[in-house]
């Protein structure tokens, strides 16, 4: 099938039809893409993601030739770095939340700034621990979908709360995520990273890692074991991999952190 693709040049006037899923219900599917020197980082990774939330949602699979062409093209347009979004709706829907007769994806393209994380890179973050907690849907688990209504109520607890950024656990009380990146911890001398089978979003970074250190296992952090980590670290495709420096009242070193980033980012 083909989908239609839109390039938004002016987000401040988006072409979004009001009937769009994904503006209507959060039908949708996104990924967030850093343009480096005119290629998108990890592209691969992000269409995989796409293809298997396609799928998983049963949304028509567009035409995924077209989507990757069209990546490039904006990618090639922008040699500088630069934010490419893309967020793929199931389509123009009636009324009700069932999408009977939607056939036709449609795909958004617009670009943003690339956000400045060199300071947390290099330094660290300080991180809390948010009071919100994730609700735990299988069905959806590990998805990037347009339903964000829980990462927008952590914003807005994190925008008061005086840290770079919050863990967040799920309803089970156990470690998931920060609130729009993936967490990765020491334990023992041990690197690990929680799983995302009940809730959380399985990033593209979090994924180059994993394939790129196989001993870094899946493991589950309850939030009673927080205070025994030895260090922690942040990454989505944008931040890339910047280590917590201060844990609420605990300073952790970075040292490990730096050594791993020389080791997967060079």
């Amino acid at each position: 099938m083909s989908a239609e693709i839109i390039i938004i040049n002016d987000a401040a006037q988006p072409q979004i039809a009001a009937g769009c899923r994904a503006l209507q219900y959060g039908d949708g599917v996104f990924t967030t893409i850093a343009i480096k020197h005119g290629q998108p980082e990890l592209w691969p990774l992000h269409m995989a993601r796409l293809q298997l939330a396609v799928s998983r949602l049963a949304i028509t699979a567009p035409d995924w030739q077209a989507i990757s062409d069209a990546v490039y093209q904006q990618a090639a347009a922008h040699p500088k770095p630069i934010v490419l979004k893309l967020l793929l709706s199931r389509g123009i829907g009636g009324r009700g939340y069932a999408p009977a007769n939607c056939t036709r994806p449609l795909v958004y393209l617009y670009t943003a700034a690339m956000p400045d994380y060199r300071q947390w890179q290099q330094q660290g973050l300080n991180v809390g621990v948010a009071k919100l907690q994730l609700s735990i849907q299988p069905a959806l688990a590990g998805l990037k979908h347009t339903n964000r209504l829980e990462q927008v109520l952590l914003k807005q607890e994190l925008a008061q709360s005086g840290y770079d950024d919050l863990l967040v656990a799920d309803q089970q009380q156990q470690l998931t995520e920060a609130t729009a990146a993936n967490i990765f911890y020491q334990l023992n001398d041990a690197w690990y990273t929680p799983p995302l089978h009940l809730a959380g979003v399985a990033g593209v970074m979090r994924q180059q890692i994993l394939m790129s250190k196989p001993e870094i296992i899946e493991r589950i952090l309850p939030l009673a074991e927080l205070e025994q980590i030895q260090a922690l670290f942040l990454t989505n495709a944008l931040l890339g991999i910047a280590p917590v420096r201060q844990l609420a009242e605990r300073t952790l070193s970075i040292n490990a952190v730096k050594q791993l980033q020389q080791e997967i980012l060079c």
